[in-house]
Parts: C-alpha cells; structure tokens; sequence
C-alpha cells in the first residue's frame, strides 16, 4: 500500500470510529457536561490527569477552562496533574510513580469537585490511584477511556461517569477524546453563558 493510500486509510478510520462514538456517547458526554457546570457553579475545581498523550489532553483540557474555548468568559477552576515536575518527581522518587496524581488529588480535591481520569487503555495504575482517593473524598470522577473501559470501568462508583470510545486502537481512542473534550468544552460555556449573541 503507498503511503498516499496509507493516509486515506487512516482518516477513513478515523472518521469511522468517530461515527461509532457518536452513536454511543453523546448523553454521557451531556451528562459529564452537567456534572462539570455543577461542580464550577458551587465553587468547585475540575482537576485532570493521565499519561503520555494522556496527560497532553488533561493539560488541554485544563488550559481551555482557565482561558477559554471559544467564547470570552471569566476563567474557570481547573488543574491538569501532570504538569507540575517537582511534585511529580518527588512523589514517584520518594514513593511509587503510582501515587503521582492520587497525592495530589488528596490534597487538592475537596468534595463536590470532578476528577477527570483519563487513559486509553483504562489500566493506567497512577490513574486508577488518582480515581480511588477522588471517591473516598467525595470527588466525583468523569472517566474518558477506551477499549472497554480496562480496570477503570469496574471502579466506577454510582454517580460517576464512564466517558468510553468503542474502539481497540489507540490511535483511534486518542483522536476521539480531543473532540470528547472539546464538546465539553462547548457544553460548560453553552449552559454558562447561553446561546452566542
């Protein structure tokens, strides 16, 4: 196959597994959406992690809710967990690198906030960390994963949600949460601010 033919290949299947996520996930999308504006209304702060492009889609996820998407709006209360060397570093040194983002969600969350879990695979170890304490204080996670939801979905808790791209491929995972993100981008600033003037 040339590398022409290669590409068609890949946004064709790119296009395909978008459609197959469409067909399942926009009410929980619309139902994290809820979740986030709550959280944001009473205060509360959205905190994001992951690894890898993981951890890439966490860190923009977070920049888009303190400056903006694409309307002008006040700055919303978000963190991405990955971004922090020092504190990353010294908890994976002193402890275990799967304490790196449940440390962090035990002395930053507070209940009433959302947890963001990201992974492709849902067997992130540092992650699924991260998801644990978030429920033991009160943290509602909204987990966006792929590939049946691996050990993240059986951890899941009432009142959580299970954000899942019906696909194997990681690729194809990782394509569809940047539009997972941005439609909860879109929704958090279509219920703040209303229809665009």
């Amino acid at each position: 196959m040339s590398i022409e033919n290669r590409i068609r290949k890949q946004f064709e299947d790119s296009i395909k597994t978008k459609q197959a996520a469409m067909a399942v996930m926009p009410s929980f999308i619309s139902r994290a959406t809820d979740v986030m504006v709550a959280s944001l209304n009473a205060g509360g702060k959205i905190m994001s992690c992951g690894n890898g492009g993981s951890a890439g889609d966490s860190q923009h996820f977070a920049a888009e809710l303190i400056n903006r998407f694409e309307r002008e709006r006040a700055p919303l209360s978000a963190i991405a967990l990955s971004t922090d060397t020092s504190t990353l570093t010294s908890i994976a040194n002193d402890y275990r690198y799967e304490e790196v983002f449940s440390k962090q969600v035990q002395a930053l969350g507070r209940r009433g906030d959302v947890l963001l879990a990201i992974s492709t695979s849902g067997n992130s170890a540092n992650v699924i960390e991260a998801i644990k304490v978030a429920q033991a204080i009160g943290v509602t996670v909204v987990a966006l994963t792929g590939k049946k939801g691996g050990k993240m979905a059986s951890l899941l808790k009432e009142g959580d949600i299970h954000l899942c791209v019906p696909s194997d491929n990681t690729a194809r995972i990782q394509e569809v949460h940047l539009v997972t993100l941005h439609c909860l981008c879109d929704g958090i600033d279509q219920i703040m601010l209303g229809d665009p003037a």
